[in-house]
């Protein structure tokens, strides 16, 4: 029989699961209430603060919650950890939105090249972010905005930073940069054409169009312009590409493909990697800094990447993103794919590859966070592990990686 704090546990969790309109919603509301003084320190006017939340209610269906009595809703399968890398870098998509990139460049051609000019941020780069965060325009981000963060804000794993966005949220609200119809996003809060959070847009914003107002929901001028600056703000080198594919040489330690190991282009060169297609650089590229990236460890292409390529992945902190987008750029000038073609790997659960970074954890190997998700540190660790249990070094979590673990090797 359930003992009576257990009962009542379990009764005051039905509510706030099954009728957020009462248990939930009243402390959801107070918690809303609480805030109306960082509002107000913000420049958020009473009335708006009034109008924007009466009836806000949250919404527990969202990922990244930490609701009471429930495991953690954990993050969305995004597409860039789960998927491999030639179902993510489909052929199919780049070449389609490559094309309609071409048109739009013509298209925005006053607004693009004083992007260029302004920020040093190629043309190709800033519609490739476009294209890949909303499909130039054409996909409708399904949350509203103000809703997302406040749930986000209130039993979210970031709590802290979704009040930020929160309140920021409202001053937009507020200031009338958007009206709360057209205020949609993603799950995370990022909303516009290029996919900002509030606070990205007071950081970033720019009018480029010239009107009075920043607008990335409408002008593509701004919206392109805004994500130009973040990106310069963020370290942006003019003059450089995002990185070089190579081909590795047989006996490459694919260990050596995290940031930390950084090596003029010309020494990789030294190394045995080759340009792919014969493709020359100059003396200025060949002195660039660049690390490695082998994003199916020894198998599929492999790239040299600059300074460049982290500024784009501070965007979205995925490599197969910043692949996505810097290919995308490169294929509105060139019809040519990558050299290497995709290989035929299969990509483990993240609860696997979570449990592999447990493993290489308590073994000393990994140090980075445990996501389950298989990034430069990770795939640098499994290749340190399989030097150590004497197994084929590939940097690839598979299931043979994970077998070897769980047998204590």
């Amino acid at each position: 029989m359930m003992g009576g704090r257990a009962l009542v546990a379990g009764l005051l969790l039905a509510l706030v699961l099954h009728s957020p309109a009462r248990a939930a919603d009243a402390a959801f509301t107070q918690f809303i209430a609480s805030l109306w003084p960082e509002a107000q320190a913000a420049g958020v006017s009473r009335a708006t603060f009034h109008a924007e939340t009466r009836g806000l209610e949250p919404d527990y269906k969202l990922p990244d919650l930490l609701l009471p009595g429930r495991p953690p809703t954990g993050a969305p399968a995004q597409a860039e950890f789960v998927q491999v890398p030639a179902d993510y870098v489909k052929e199919s998509s780049i070449a389609r939105l490559a094309a309609e990139g071409q048109k739009l460049m013509q298209q925005h051609r006053t607004a693009l090249t004083e992007i260029e000019k302004r920020f040093g941020v190629p043309a190709t780069v800033v519609l490739a972010i476009w294209g890949r965060e909303t499909d130039y325009g054409r996909y409708r981000l399904p949350y509203d905005t103000l809703r997302v963060v406040a749930t986000q804000a209130y039993v979210g794993r970031r709590k802290d930073q979704y009040r930020t966005e929160f309140i920021l949220a409202l001053k937009l609200l507020g200031e009338g940069a958007v009206a709360r119809k057209d205020f949609r996003s993603s799950w995370a809060g990022a909303t516009g054409l290029t996919q900002f959070l509030p606070s990205e847009y007071y950081k970033h914003g720019i009018d480029l169009d010239g009107d009075g107002r920043v607008d990335i929901w409408h002008s593509v001028a701004d919206a392109l312009a805004s994500a130009a600056q973040q990106l310069v703000n963020k370290g942006w080198q003019r003059g450089v590409r995002w990185a070089y594919e190579v081909k590795a040489p047989a006996n490459v330690d694919c260990t050596m493909g995290v940031p930390e190991v950084t090596k003029p282009i010309a020494e990789w060169l030294r190394l045995g990697f080759v340009p792919v297609r014969g493709q020359k650089l100059s003396a200025a590229e060949l002195a660039q800094p660049a690390s490695l990236l082998q994003v199916e460890g020894i198998y599929g292409p492999s790239f040299l990447t600059t300074k460049n390529y982290f500024v784009i992945k501070e965007y979205n902190f995925s490599d197969l993103y910043v692949l996505f987008v810097g290919h995308l750029a490169d294929r509105m000038t060139s019809p040519q794919p990558f050299a290497t073609p995709w290989s035929a790997s299969t990509q483990l659960r993240s609860a696997d590859v979570e449990a592999m970074q447990r493993h290489l954890t308590r073994i000393g190997l990994y140090k980075d966070k445990l996501d389950g998700k298989a990034g430069m540190q990770t795939r640098a660790a499994l290749g340190a592990f399989q030097k150590s249990a004497g197994l084929k070094v590939d940097c690839w979590p598979s299931d043979a990686v994970l077998r070897a673990m769980s047998a204590g090797r």
